[in-house]
Parts: structure tokens; sequence; C-alpha cells
């Protein structure tokens, strides 16, 4: 899965960027928002008692997201001056969570992020949509079928204070019949009242403001931009105008991908965009967007869909040596290694009954024969193991002729 997320990745330009798994617990509260269920409830926090006596000791926090950190790393190393920086991670996160299905106190993400000035592009609706189609990309190319795209503008912080506000109000009168949460938040952060979950506040909230009534002008043009273009490249998508997502950070365009196999918190990933994100961490200008995959609930819809094995490349060919013959093979695979074939190396010590169940067994195309009339013909037996077809192949045309399947 992780080799089909890295060939796409690649097709649209991202590279690989590695952050610490822990880092200073101020990031995470300036980052991600001190009233959100991250911060108050869910990070795994602690002080460092490495310092001297004397002197008081700094509080980390195993990372609980990538962006932040992201962010950090970028401000940090001037990652400006490279223009559009488009970067993706791989990693374990960690959340002191309630485990359930597909999700762990330890879990894995797959996430992206496109951030830079303002004068690279990083502002322009036509990101937005360029990440949102990679995605669309990628869950096809897993074999993910079924995934809906929902989508919504979460505004400037302009238009975020006006909802609040306005949510402030609606939620006075009804907050006390709502959930503890709730109830803290109405008063705290008032978005924050969309993360809940519990059943008996849903009609309530059902009935508050919505943020597409605050959009200004500019937040407006830029979220039907983004509409603009996915239609334009086909992938489809509804508006939701109750997605905030769970952190603080984000503005303007927010969005998940859902899948069905999951259950209610059926959510593969999310994320959207975080313009003053760097501002607000102590850096300069710059916009970017982002998302996370939940590695381990995708596998489970992989699972669902019956699909893990089409994304798992399997062996092109097994190279069965015969007695003695285990020098001449390790080359030879060596040789087909370098064209960029899959090669499983199977070992003297088999009889060739054996080296054919193994073959199968790794699900090989072809198994190919290293015997010592072979090597002294420099050309060797090459069967295909799913129509039974055998021909001798010279040692030349092995790459060529293997590929060519």
């Amino acid at each position: 899965m992780e080799a089909a997320v890295r060939d796409v990745f690649r097709a649209y330009n991202f590279q690989e960027i590695r952050t610490p798994i822990f880092e200073a617990t101020e990031l995470f509260a300036r980052g991600v928002g001190e009233e959100t269920d991250i911060v108050a409830k869910e990070m795994y926090t602690w002080e460092d008692r490495s310092r001297a006596a004397s002197e008081k000791g700094q509080s980390l926090t195993l990372r609980p997201e990538n962006t932040a950190g992201v962010v950090r790393a970028y401000i940090e190393h001037t990652l400006w001056e490279r223009g559009l920086n488009k970067l993706y991670y791989i990693g374990p996160q960690f959340r002191r969570e309630r485990p359930q299905k597909g999700r762990y106190r330890q879990f894995y993400q797959i996430g992206a992020e496109v951030i830079g000035p303002s004068s690279a592009g990083s502002e322009s609706p036509a990101r937005d949509a360029e990440l949102l189609e990679m995605l669309a990309t990628l869950l096809d190319r897993l074999g993910i079928t079924g995934w809906n795209l929902e989508l919504n503008s979460v505004g400037c912080p302009n238009d975020r204070a006006k909802f609040n506000e306005a949510l402030r109000q609606a939620l006075e009168p009804v907050k006390d019949k709502m959930c503890g949460d709730c109830q803290r938040r109405a008063v705290t952060n008032p978005l924050r009242v969309f993360d809940c979950k519990v059943p008996e506040d849903q009609p309530i909230i059902q009935t508050l403001p919505r943020i597409s009534q605050f959009l200004d002008e500019g937040c407006r043009t830029h979220f039907e931009a983004v509409q603009s273009i996915l239609a334009k490249v086909g992938v489809p998508f509804t508006l939701n105008d109750r997605l905030v997502r769970g952190l603080d950070y984000y503005t303007r365009t927010a969005f998940e991908f859902t899948h069905g196999a999951l259950g209610a918190q059926n959510a593969i990933l999310g994320g959207g965009r975080y313009d003053g994100l760097s501002e607000a961490l102590g850096g300069p200008a710059a916009p970017g967007i982002g998302f996370a995959i939940g590695e381990d609930r995708l596998v489970l819809s992989l699972q669902e869909n019956a699909s893990a094995e089409s994304v798992m490349r399997k062996p092109d060919v097994y190279v069965a040596p015969m007695a003695a013959m285990n020098g001449d093979a390790a080359r030879l695979a060596r040789e087909l290694r370098k064209h960029d074939l899959v090669v499983e190396l199977g070992d003297d010590t088999f009889r060739l009954k054996k080296s054919f169940e193994a073959a199968t067994k790794v699900g090989a195309k072809y198994i190919l024969i290293v015997g010592e009339n072979e090597v002294k013909a420099d050309a060797f037996a090459l069967k295909n193991l799913a129509t039974g077809d055998q021909v001798s192949v010279p040692r030349g045309e092995l790459a060529e002729k293997i590929r060519a399947s």
C-alpha cells in the first residue's frame, strides 16, 4: 500500500519529509488549538527531566498529528526559499483516545502538505483541486470503490469570528440541554460543537447557523473555483456545510473522504487549508493545504474491498538454482533487478518440484531455471506459471521477455 502511495505522490512531484516523533508541547497548543479534543484530552505529554536540576524541564508531547511539525520545520529551515513546497510523510502518531475499529493509540498516518509564499501560488484554488484530484487518483489506484468526497469552506478568520458569535447566541438558550463537552465548547470555542458525536445532541446541532451563510466574497469565490476545477477533471463531490474538521488551524477549504466499510466513524482521510498556521507559529505568511490518511483505517477499507492483492506487486520471476548453482543464480537475479524487475531467489537445496511450489506460493509470473547446462549455453529455461509455456531465452533477452508479459 505504501509503495502505491509513494508512486502516486511521485507523479504529482511530492517529496518526502521526516519530522521528530515528539515536539515541544507548545507547538500543538498554538498550532492545533488548546480547546480541541486533541490538545485538551488526547495528547501524551511529559516533562523532560534531562536538564540540570536548577532548570525547569521542557514540556514535550508525542506528536498527535504531523501538520504542525511540518510547518515548524518549514519555518526553522527557511523552506520558503525553495518556493512552493510539496511534501509528504508516512509515520506513527499518538493519541490517548478510546480504541475502536481502525483507531489505535499508536496509529499511522500518510499525509501531505502544499505550503509556500503566496508568490509561489500556494493560495491558489488550483492547489486545493490538485490535492483533491491526487487523493481521488490514489483511492482509485488502491482499488477503493464507493468513496465519497465531502467538501466545505470554513472561511477566513473574519468569517469565523462572525460565525462563532452567531453560534454563541444560538447555543445560549439550548446549551444546558447538551453534553458536558458541548456546554464547555459553547463558551470557549463554539465551532467545536460540530465535533460532537453524542446522538442526543444532533437535533440541536442541526438547527445551528451554517458557515456558508458567513463567507465573504473572497472565500466564496475561492471555494467556487475549487468546485469548478474538480468538476472539470471529473472528481465527484458533495457539499457539507456542517463539516468543520477537528483542528483550529483550518481556513477556507475543508474536506473528508468517507467510505461505508468503516461504519459510523467512516472517514478514511481528511484535511484542509491552513493559511494562517505559519504566522501563528512565529513564521512568515505561508498559505498551505494538506491532509492526513488514517493508514490503519485505509487498510480496513482495502480488506473490505478485497483489493489488497491488487496493489501488491508480486514477483515478476522466481529464479530457481539447481544443485551447486546458487552463485550463478544470484548473479542472474542481480542482473534482472537492475531492469526494475521484482525477483525472488530460490535455493539450490530445493528439488525442482519444491522450486515450482515456492514460485507459485509467492505469486511469481515466471520461473527461471538455472542449471549447469543453462549457464554453459548462456540461455535459460523460462516458464510462464499461468500458461505453462516454456521457452529457452538468451541471457541478454531475459529482462525484455519477462517485462513484455
